[in-house]
């Protein structure tokens, strides 16, 4: 589908009482899960977007980050000022709960090839916890500043890590040497991620760029395009490798093609019945060819994709 993709708003899904912050899941299932401001977790399935969610867990703080863990039918809360808390899913209960520095837990991400989970928190410390028992491994302090976001390429062993220092940190995921420092954002770095062939590394953030990493040319600056108006929150890639959402302050969703970087579609407010608010988070469950996104505005959205 890299022609142009038609869209289509499925469903609002409704129950959050503040803003929306996390998404996740695992490509291929239907049951996604939602977390925000409210401190409510939530299930929702893609398939039938016009159930009500179901509530997962209810939590003090702000969640702002989430993970899926399918093997293992967990759910992964990285809870604000209260360390990792993790849920089994079947049970719906807390399993495991990981005390770490009173701050914003912003991304976690899970290696299995190196059994670890890692999170970045608001006081520049990368957390690494092992991942069978989630107890704490390492706290590395990497910056005075904010790290906002992680993303790792398994087949090199390296981890990402984005900062409110306007850096990008590239990490051997093993030892955590610092390998390079990747310099070029003119703001704060809020999102990350490989490509699904591992060529590239995509960052973006608060100076609205979308900028391209070469990573065989030790990530030398491949492009660098004006995506979005405002702050770029979240870019994500579809399950088939073909298309890249990014989603931004400005209240849009972008649909790029991720070969070539083309601008295929803006998804918004007067197009589509878009979100009111800045879109804060994007996630592709890999079923349908569907795309969901939650919003300051308190909701998700559910989008229906199509080729023309």
């Amino acid at each position: 589908m890299p022609s142009r993709p038609h869209v289509q708003k499925l469903a609002t899904l409704t129950g959050h009482r503040d803003c929306v912050y996390a998404l996740a899941g695992t490509a291929g299932q239907e049951t996604f899960y939602s977390a925000g401001a409210d401190g409510l977790v939530a299930a929702w399935n893609v398939a039938a977007p016009e159930q009500d969610g179901e509530l997962v867990a209810k939590v003090e703080n702000s969640v702002y980050a989430l993970l899926h863990l399918p093997e293992r039918n967990l759910l992964v809360l990285g809870h604000n000022f209260q360390g990792i808390q993790v849920i089994d899913l079947a049970a719906k209960k807390l399993v495991y709960a990981t005390a770490l520095p009173a701050t914003a837990i912003f991304a976690i991400v899970y290696s299995a090839r190196q059994q670890r989970l890692y999170a970045g928190l608001a006081d520049g410390t990368l957390a690494v916890l092992r991942a069978d028992d989630f107890r704490v491994e390492t706290l590395l302090r990497l910056s005075e500043k904010s790290l906002r976001c992680l993303a790792l390429h398994e087949q090199r062993g390296e981890l990402t890590v984005g900062g409110s220092d306007w850096r990008v940190r590239v990490l051997d995921a093993g030892s955590l040497r610092v390998k390079r420092v990747i310099e070029g954002a003119t703001n704060s770095v809020f999102t990350a991620e490989y490509s699904p062939d591992g060529r590239y590394l995509l960052t973006a953030g608060r100076d609205a760029h979308l900028r391209i990493w070469d990573v065989a040319a030790g990530y030398q600056e491949h492009r660098s395009i004006v995506a979005h108006m405002f702050t770029i929150n979240h870019l994500a890639f579809s399950p088939d490798a073909q298309l890249l959402a990014t989603c931004s302050m400005d209240k849009s969703i972008k649909l790029w093609n991720a070969q070539s970087w083309e601008l295929l579609r803006v998804v918004d407010r007067a197009r589509h019945a878009g979100h009111g608010t800045s879109v804060n988070k994007l996630f592709w469950p890999g079923r349908q060819n569907r795309l969901v996104s939650c919003s300051d505005d308190r909701s998700l959205a559910v989008w229906q994709l199509s080729s023309e």
